[in-house]
Parts: structure tokens; sequence; C-alpha cells
């Protein structure tokens, strides 16, 4: 490891206090937020959707923070990754409170929810997706592809898509399914974007199961997300796609029945 000059380590020193300062005030705003929505005793969905994009901002500043110590220092930062990490992980449990964490499951059970927030435009809706995306992908890649972290990043990235597909109001997305109306071009980003979320989180969880685990509720998951892939392609009337969902779906059930009764013959007795 080369010498850190002591140039380099005042730069460094001078930089990281400036974010520190705005990690602070985040932190600050977050709370305020906080104690406002423990006040009200209820459910407060947007003050919640505000906290999340503040941890957003939190985790961005904190990425800033270990680019900052690899330019000046040649030193990945891990406690800011970490942080990072964190900090992602409250945004999405936010979100979950706000409009649930379920991933297969019809639209009529969380509805009510969505109705809390139907003044939240489809375009924010979209731009908070895609930065929760882009927030999750940034730590993920500052980790690296060998990261002790790797599988959980799995279950954070299938957490962020069940959010974002339950952020979008299916009922309305149907009836303004056209491009004469507005917010037509947000709804549809979303919807493909959610699309892709699913199909990786079944992708990933079935890799994770594969390659880490082989915990059959790695398995589960993944068919678990396939699942809501199918019931999206079926509500929009999307037969042959949601034939194909469930095509693929009845055979990752058949390997993961045999698997099954592989591991219980081999499983020790007493």
């Amino acid at each position: 490891m080369a010498k850190i000059s002591s140039e380099a380590r005042q730069q460094y020193y001078e930089r990281i206090k400036e974010y520190k300062q705005v990690v602070e005030a985040i932190h600050q705003r977050e709370s305020s937020l906080k104690k406002v929505v423990d006040a009200e005793m209820g459910p407060a969905p947007y003050k919640r959707i505000a906290m999340a994009d503040e941890r957003l901002n939190l985790a961005s500043y904190l990425l800033l923070q270990n680019e900052l110590s690899l330019t000046l220092l040649g030193v990945k930062n891990e406690a800011f990754l970490n942080d990072a990490r964190k900090s992602c992980y409250q945004a999405v449990i936010y979100l979950e409170e706000v409009v649930s964490s379920y991933v297969d499951a019809a639209f009529t059970d969380y509805s009510e929810l969505l109705e809390d927030i139907e003044g939240f435009e489809d375009e924010k809706r979209y731009s908070l997706v895609r930065k929760l995306g882009f927030a999750i992908q940034s730590v993920e890649d500052a980790f690296g592809a060998n990261s002790k972290w790797r599988w959980s990043f799995v279950e954070l990235e299938a957490r962020f898509a069940a959010v974002a597909k339950n952020l979008i109001d299916f009922k309305s997305f149907v009836a303004g399914d056209d491009p004469q109306i507005d917010g037509f071009y947000a709804r549809r980003g979303h919807l493909e974007l959610v699309i892709e979320l699913l199909t990786r989180s079944a992708d990933r969880y079935r890799e994770k199961y594969e390659l880490s685990t082989l915990r059959l509720d790695d398995f589960k998951k993944a068919i678990e997300f396939l699942a809501a892939l199918r019931r999206i392609h079926i509500l929009l009337g999307e037969s042959d796609k949601a034939d194909q969902i469930k095509k693929k779906a009845e055979v990752w059930k058949s390997k993961m029945e045999t698997d099954e009764k592989r591991q219980k013959k081999t499983r020790p007795v007493g």
C-alpha cells in the first residue's frame, strides 16, 4: 500500500468535514419527521416517503465519502459503505410501512394503502423508485463483486422490487394506460422497471440457492417472485406472457421438489 501524503490526508479531512455536516443535517431532518410521525400516532404515509427520500440522500453522501477516501487516501472505507447499505434498507422499510411488503398478493389486499397516497403523482413515484434502485446498485458496485454482502443484496433488491410494485396503483394504471393521459410515460416506465426487478429477484434468489445456501426457502422466494410477475401480466390481460411465466414456475417447482426429496434422503437421522 502506497504511503499517504500529508497533503492528501489534509485534503481528505477538510472535505470529509463538509460531508459530515451534510450527513448530520440529513439525520436531523429525518429525526424531525420521525417525531411528527410518532406524535400523530397514525400512518403519516407522505412523511414516511419523505423519510425514505432523506435516507437515499444520506446514502449518496456516504458513497461520496467513500469515493473521497478512495481518491485521496487510496483506501475503500467499509464503514461508509456499510452505513450506505443500511440507509438503503431503512428507505425500503419506510416504503414497506406505506404500501406493504407483499410480494405475490392481490391488488385488493393493499389497495387501501394506496388510497392514502393518492396525491403522490406518478412521475414522483417513478422518480423515487429509480432513485432507490440507483442507490442500491451504487452501494453494491462500491462493495465489489466479491464482497461478503454479495448474497445479502439479493434480499435488499427483492424487498425493493416488492415496494416498487406496490407503489403502482394498478386500478388507475389500467384506466390510464393511454398516451393521451397525463403521466402515461412515467407509469409505463415504472411498470417496465418493476417487471425487470421482479424477474431479476426471481433469478437472483434461484442463483443464491444454487451457488450459496441450498436452502429451499430461497428457492421458494424465487418462485414467489415469478408468481408476482405472472399476476401482473394477468392483470394487464397479457395471457401469453402469463403462460410463459407459469411454465417457468412449474419447471422451477419440479426442480425444487426433486431437490427437497434428495435433501430428505441425505439428511442425517437423529
